[in-house]
C-alpha cells in the first residue's frame, strides 16, 4: 500500500469509496453541511414523511446555519426525530448536570433549539439524548421509523464517530465485531480526553468526564448517509488513515469505507501531508 502521508493534497480522496468536499475556509463547511442536512428534512416534509437523524453536539457551526436557514425560510422541523449521538457521564454513569457547560444536552438547547422558532421547532419529545440506563432505544426509536436519514458529525483525533473510541491496543476486537457494537457507556481514551480539554478547557484533563454514552455504530451504519465533518487542521493525520489506510476498527472512521454512501467535509489545511518538519525557534 501506498504511503498515505506522502499523497499529494490535491490527488486525496482518488480511489477511496468516501467521497471528500475540501473547502477553503472552515465557515464554507458548516453552511455545506447545514443545506445538506435541511435539504434532506424539507424533501422528507414535500413526501409528508419523518426524518430520522442522528446528530452531534459538535462541531457547533452547522447549527447556527441551521437556526438561520430554518428561521427564514419557515422550514418544518414538527416532522424531525434528532437523535443526540453522546453525552458526558458522571463516574457513576449517570448524566452529567444539563446546567454543566460541558453538557451536549445543554448546549443543544443554547445553540438550536432555543433558537429556531417554536411554532416549527423540533418537538420537546423528538429531542433525544441516548439513556445510559436504557441504551436499546435508540434502536428501537430507528426500528419504529424503519428508517435513518442522516448521520453527521464530527470526527476525533483518532478517528473516532460520535464516542465510538478504537479499541485498547491490548483488545482483541474484529472490523465485523467493532461495527456491530451497539449504543452503550463506554471509558473515553484520554488521547479524546486530551483534544477536548484543549479545545473546551483550557487544557485542563481533569475536567473532561472519564465516561459517556455513545450511539453505536451498529446503529449508524443503518444511516442512508454518513456526513463526517473535518474543520481542523489536527484532522490531517485522521483524514488520510480514514480515506487511504487500512479499513480498522483501530481507526473507526475507516470502516466506512464499506458503507454505500458516506462523506467527509473538510478543510485545505487538513489536506496537508502530516509529516515531521525540523523547526527552527528564535524567541
Amino acid at each position: 500500500m501506498e504511503n498515505y502521508n506522502l499523497i499529494k493534497p490535491e490527488k486525496l480522496g482518488e480511489g477511496s469509496s468516501i467521497k471528500l468536499d475540501v473547502s477553503i475556509a472552515e465557515v464554507d463547511i458548516y453552511w455545506k453541511v447545514a443545506i445538506e442536512v435541511l435539504r434532506t428534512i424539507v424533501d422528507n416534509n414535500k413526501k409528508g414523511e419523518p426524518t430520522v437523524m442522528v446528530v452531534p453536539y459538535g462541531p457547533l457551526g452547522p447549527y447556527f446555519r441551521m437556526a438561520e436557514l430554518v428561521n427564514k425560510y419557515r422550514i418544518s422541523l414538527k416532522n424531525c426525530v434528532f437523535i443526540n449521538m453522546d453525552e458526558y457521564l458522571k463516574d457513576d454513569k449517570t448524566y452529567i448536570d444539563k446546567s454543566d457547560p460541558l453538557s451536549f444536552r445543554g448546549g443543544m438547547d443554547r445553540i438550536f433549539y432555543n433558537i429556531v422558532d417554536e411554532e416549527i421547532n423540533v418537538l420537546p419529545e423528538n429531542r433525544i439524548f441516548p439513556d445510559p440506563k436504557h441504551p436499546e432505544k435508540v434502536m428501537g426509536i430507528i426500528e419504529k421509523y424503519g428508517k435513518l436519514d442522516l448521520v453527521f458529525g464530527g470526527v476525533g483525533i483518532n478517528g473516532h464517530y460520535a464516542f465510538n473510541e478504537p479499541p485498547e491496543s491490548d483488545e482483541v476486537c474484529t472490523n465485523d465485531e467493532f461495527a456491530n457494537r451497539p449504543t452503550r457507556v463506554l471509558k473515553i481514551t484520554r488521547e479524546t480526553r486530551t483534544i477536548n480539554a484543549y479545545m473546551n478547557c483550557g487544557a485542563d484533563l481533569n475536567a473532561i468526564p472519564e465516561y459517556c454514552i455513545t450511539v453505536g455504530m451498529k446503529e449508524i451504519f443503518k444511516a442512508k448517509r454518513i456526513i463526517m465533518i473535518m474543520p481542523r487542521d489536527w484532522n490531517a493525520g485522521a483524514l488520510r488513515k480514514i480515506l487511504h489506510g487500512d479499513i480498522t476498527c483501530r481507526v473507526p472512521c475507516s470502516l466506512f469505507r464499506n458503507h454505500p454512501n458516506a462523506n467527509i467535509y473538510t478543510i485545505k489545511e487538513a489536506t496537508a501531508c502530516p509529516i515531521p518538519e525540523i523547526r527552527v525557534y528564535n524567541k
